[in-house]
């Protein structure tokens, strides 16, 4: 299991006039989450798009639970709970301090420029293999 922790400030823009977040704007925050768990692992969304691989959205839930408030330090947590093969599932989970104010997931799949269904990249697959094994 790989888990990243990534902390953001809520800006005035994600919030509606009552100055909590749209609900919308958890989305953005999990992709975050995903794009720092794939640098911290060595494989930077950057450098797969170079390669020629995009990783789509195929599937997302949300469940809210409390809502998160203008000018609020929160945290995303992201987990890969399992070594990826054609697919990949990411859990979040966002938080305020202790408080647990949303949960979610996203699966994705990989793509070519072509927008055709691929394999992982090689380099993708090793390294997912040496941090799975690692743990």
């Amino acid at each position: 299991m790989l888990v990243s922790r990534t902390q953001i400030t809520v800006r005035y823009a994600e919030t509606d006039m009552m100055g909590v977040v749209y609900h919308g704007n958890y989305l953005p925050w999990f992709e975050v989450g995903r794009t720092t768990l794939l640098k911290e692992c060595g494989l930077p969304y950057t450098d797969l798009e170079k390669q020629g691989y995009y990783l789509p959205v195929l599937e997302v839930g949300c469940k809210y639970l409390r809502p998160a408030r203008y000018d609020d330090t929160i945290t995303i947590v992201t987990t890969l709970k399992e070594k990826p093969l054609l697919r990949i599932r990411l859990d979040y989970e966002v938080l305020r301090g202790e408080e647990k104010l949303v949960t979610g997931f996203t699966t994705h799949g990989f793509i070519n420029k072509s927008g055709e269904p691929v394999r992982p990249p090689a380099i993708f697959t090793e390294r997912m293999r040496e941090l799975f094994a690692a743990k």
